[in-house]
């Protein structure tokens, strides 16, 4: 017996049309290249929308048809989520860090039929052209006033494409389980693979972020998005904020710049800030070299990769401003867990609360978590086990684009196999200790890179670290320190080995510190640990 309800497709313009009903004047600011802030309403929002899904769809576009981006976070890439997906057609987001051939590789493999492209990175698009011939023609997200001149076939500038456009337009009624957006991973060892998300999963995971417990996200917020809309949807808030009417601040190119950031944060009044740790960092470099403070700040959500203790401390004790960390994958959405506190903690005592603080968070209804070992028999949630973290649930990736079937989707027996090696707690509090590939075995006993690396960071003189295991004639492998002093800091390496005194297990501390001036990094941020082995493949430990 089914029930006697309305079957209704759950699609993202579901989501456009309430935030024009309910919120029609909530404002959206943004820093963009012809406007260093350019502000307007949801009502200007959704009419200019609904401009560009006329436009789109007089470009002789079919449905599922992929439309590219390659642009920073402001209103007009927060358009083309909901016109290009709403219209019936699949909003592809690049990642404009990638190297040129990882960009190639993503639009021929996509099928791109436009790019969207922010002015800066029209010469970037002009030198690869010639191996992109699939793609028609190209946008450049800007006015004809500011239009650069280009050899790029079909060019023609955002405005003038959905100025003379009618802003009447009837969203079509989709399937919610037709494709809606797509993210392809970075490609640390290999090609980038891509994620294809559908109309029913991006709105079930809006509506789990918005949950008290997750992003905690209401029409009384000012939302600064500093983790880019080409990474994962901008962890899935511009359908968030538009599903509850926050207010939206966008950075533009700028979300790297402390003074900027630090600027909108005060000036818009903005209540939560979400972006990865090296953004944040920038941002506390400044405010201490200005002596300045966060008044406006209430809490900022920090994914992508561990967050230090020694930035939540800052965070709480200089800015009053509470620290949520959050895990996730781009196979999932991304939101997998979010560190908030449970019922009967209110009385932890500081250093109690930060080392629950330290962890990547707790479940998220929908997503489900479990840790396995080599065997794959699910280990206990007691803290202490380490496994393979597997994941499933609703807005989890059951395969890759054009790879379906082909065994490269880590699933296993309807779960996903996210590469991490992880403990939970009893309380359901996840640790995220390394990725599969970069785990340390030493003597039978797995070391955690990530917690060496971010007790390292808590040093002052430390600007950044990494973790790598080295061979070694006994214990098979031993961590390796390598370390970028903070500017204007010379410390030794026994200064450094000292500083973990009492901090980790005596037997995971580093065999040797090495002084680097800078360590290589992906297109996201996340340092590239098998260039490191790489680079250190023949370094032998002191004896």
């Amino acid at each position: 017996m089914h029930g006697l309800m309305m079957d209704t497709q759950l699609l993202v313009s579901m989501i456009l049309r309430h935030a024009e009903r309910h919120h029609p004047h909530r404002e959206i600011v943004s820093v963009t290249a012809d406007n260093p802030l350019h502000r307007y309403t949801y009502a200007d929002c959704c009419r200019r929308t609904r401009q560009l899904a006329n436009a789109l769809d007089k470009l002789g576009l079919q449905e599922g048809d992929r439309v590219a981006t390659l642009a920073w976070n402001d209103y007009r890439h927060l358009e083309l989520y909901y016109g290009v997906g709403g219209a019936g057609y699949v909003c592809h987001t690049i990642n404009p860090r990638l190297f040129p051939e990882q960009i190639i590789f993503i639009i021929n493999h996509a099928e791109d039929k436009w790019i969207f492209t922010d002015p800066m990175f029209v010469p970037l698009l002009e030198k690869i052209a010639g191996h992109t011939p699939g793609v028609e023609g190209y946008v450049v997200m800007t006015n004809d006033e500011n239009m650069p001149e280009t050899t790029l076939k079909n060019a023609v500038s955002y405005e003038s494409l959905i100025g003379a456009e009618s802003d009447e337009y009837e969203w079509p009624e989709l399937d919610e389980r037709a494709a809606v957006a797509l993210c392809y991973t970075s490609g640390t060892t290999g090609d980038p693979k891509g994620v294809l998300y559908s109309h029913r999963s991006t709105i079930l995971h809006a509506y789990a972020g918005v949950a008290p417990d997750v992003i905690n996200l209401s029409n009384r917020d000012c939302v600064l998005p500093v983790v880019p809309l080409f990474h994962v949807n901008a962890w899935g808030v511009p359908y968030s904020a538009l599903m509850v009417g926050a207010k939206l601040v966008f950075p533009g190119p700028k979300m790297g710049d402390g003074e900027t950031l630090y600027g909108l944060l005060e000036s818009e009044e903005v209540t939560l800030a979400l972006g990865v740790p090296t953004v944040w960092l920038a941002l506390l470099q400044y405010a201490a070299k200005a002596g300045k403070r966060l008044n406006k700040l209430q809490r900022t959500i920090i994914g992508g990769a561990a967050v230090p203790e020694s930035m939540i401390r800052e965070f709480q004790d200089v800015h009053d401003v509470i620290v949520h960390q959050g895990w996730g994958m781009t196979e999932m959405s991304p939101l997998g867990t979010l560190n908030s506190p449970k019922a009967g903690m209110q009385s932890l005592t500081d250093d109690e609360s930060v080392a629950i603080a330290v962890k990547a968070g707790r479940g998220i209804f929908g997503c489900e978590l479990r840790i396995v070992d080599d065997d794959s028999n699910e280990l206990p949630w007691d803290g202490v086990a380490y496994g393979a973290l597997q994941v499933r649930g609703p807005w989890v990736c059951s395969d890759y684009f054009k790879l379906e079937g082909t065994g490269g989707s880590h699933m296993e027996d309807g779960w996903f196999d996210t590469g991490d090696v992880a403990t939970i707690d009893p309380s359901g509090y996840l640790a995220i200790t390394d990725r599969t590939k970069d785990v340390i075995k030493s003597g039978g006993e797995w070391i955690s890179s990530i917690e060496i690396e971010n007790t390292a960071i808590g040093h002052p003189a430390v600007a950044e670290a990494a973790v790598i295991g080295v061979a070694h004639p006994k214990w098979t492998e031993r961590p390796l320190l390598i370390v970028i002093r903070a500017e204007g800091q010379d410390p030794s390496k026994e200064e450094i080995l000292a500083w973990f005194d009492g901090k980790i297990a005596k037997w995971w501390l580093p065999d040797d510190v090495v002084f680097v001036d800078e360590l290589p990094h992906t297109a996201t941020g996340k340092i590239k640990k098998v260039e490191l082995r790489k680079q250190f493949a023949d370094y032998k430990l002191p004896a």
